[in-house]
């Protein structure tokens, strides 16, 4: 299994080279992304590409001057939708209506779902929009590992002020994580050549 291949061969990189990755492989990387389900298709969030290198010098020190951001080729901001709007929802109706050829009015029956699933505090709904993010992100992981490219998911950084640089509030978003994509420089990172750590099977799933 190819994914299995590639899920061993990737690492957190730590050292990037500064190679640019090619354009054909941040496309696949973000249909990866794009095709990622979530909960009723709702996709509620944006992915950020950054590759201006201004900004991403501006980055550094709000991710904790980890280097692999200025380093990386691209820097993957996940970002979660702040509020579910009345807007947002019609949107995506719409959305489903002309992919699928349907009636609008044919989709009140998954209209009146999203509604009654989303009527709660905006922190709730962001909560859950986060978790959607996260499922794309991890999509983002593994379609890079099977292109061979680097990838270092982050945590680790000041999201207000990211938020601030990136002018996301406006957006009605809220930063979550960073993916920076780029090519390791073995000779450099500490991390290369170590086995990886995971837990024993026999601790990790149990089968009832």
């Amino acid at each position: 299994m190819e994914l299995i291949n590639a899920l061993q061969w990737r690492y957190a990189t730590k050292k990037m080279n500064g190679k640019r990755v090619p354009t054909e492989s941040v496309d696949k990387i973000l249909q990866a992304i794009q095709l990622t389900p979530s909960s009723v298709g709702l996709q509620p969030y944006t992915v950020l590409v950054i590759t201006d290198p201004a900004v991403k010098e501006k980055m550094l020190p709000i991710a904790r001057d980890q280097r692999q951001v200025v380093e990386a080729s691209h820097v993957l901001v996940f970002a979660a939708w702040d509020r579910i709007t009345a807007q947002k929802i019609d949107d995506y109706i719409e959305l489903v209506a002309r992919t699928r050829n349907v009636p609008v009015s044919s989709l009140d029956s998954l209209k009146s779902k999203i509604q009654a699933g989303t009527n709660r505090p905006d922190a709730e709904n962001f909560q859950w929009a986060a978790r959607q993010a996260y499922i794309a992100f991890g999509t983002a992981i593994a379609a890079a590992a099977e292109l061979r490219v680097d990838a270092t998911p982050m945590e680790g950084f000041d999201h207000e002020a990211l938020d601030r640089l990136l002018g996301l509030e406006a957006q009605g978003l809220k930063s979550l994580t960073l993916l920076p994509l780029g090519y390791r420089e073995p000779e450099q990172d500490w991390l290369v050549n170590l086995p990886k750590v995971r837990r024993e099977k026999e601790k990790l799933f149990v089968l009832q």
